[in-house]
């Protein structure tokens, strides 16, 4: 069942930039320097989008310096993918079932 943190998160990956950003961490850590360079995307926009991520949980952050490295928590996407996979079982084996009017 999903809860509403899981339709946070789903929320949150509806945004075009930020499933980019995801799917670039999914690939490797990244500062925001790297995001900006990869994404097109201007610093502060990048930043609010980030700071989104976290508040979900979808991305934590790592010191380093005057950096600020990002990278992804699959644990999370791996849970919400784990329920729609459940879904979809689900879905399958109810397709017979039809209530009665």
């Amino acid at each position: 069942m999903l809860t509403s943190v899981d339709a946070d998160v789903i929320r949150v990956l509806g945004d075009p930039l930020r499933l980019q950003i995801v799917t670039l961490l999914a690939q490797e850590t990244l500062c925001t320097t790297h995001l900006v360079e990869e994404t097109g995307a201007r610093q502060t926009n990048l930043s609010n989008h980030l700071k989104v991520l976290r508040e979900a949980g979808l991305v934590e952050t790592e010191p380093c310096g005057r950096f600020t490295y990002y990278k992804l928590r699959p644990e999370v996407l791996a849970s919400i993918s784990g329920q729609f996979a459940e879904l979809a079982a689900s879905a399958r084996t109810a397709a017979d079932n039809k209530r009665a009017c």
